[in-house]
């Protein structure tokens, strides 16, 4: 079953050096879905150290669709959205800004 459209959480500010979680989850999805999250349109890399973009710290899991910054700054501004996908195909949420 194709998953539906995910709900995603995002804060609308977060003060620079704080932690911010984002959520994304739907449930309606056979097999369980997996997350990935954009920003700005350009998906963030599961594994905070390979990422080319800047030298954010954050964690993402795939599984729960949480990514959480560990100590945010103003490079993590920006438009955020998750997919959610599966076997059956795939569903985006809006994307939400975040700003720092």
């Amino acid at each position: 079953v194709k998953p539906t459209t995910p709900r995603c959480s995002v804060p609308k500010a977060v003060p620079v050096g704080k932690s911010a979680s984002l959520h994304c989850h739907e449930n309606e999805g056979f097999p369980k879905s997996t997350y990935s999250w954009y920003r700005n349109s350009e998906p963030l890399s599961p594994d905070s150290k390979s990422s080319k973009s800047h030298n954010s710290s954050y964690t993402l899991n795939p599984a729960t669709g949480t990514l959480v910054f560990h100590a945010v700054h103003k490079g993590d501004t920006g438009r955020y959205s998750c997919i959610a996908t599966n076997d059956a195909g795939f569903a985006k949420c809006e994307e939400q800004e975040m700003e720092v």
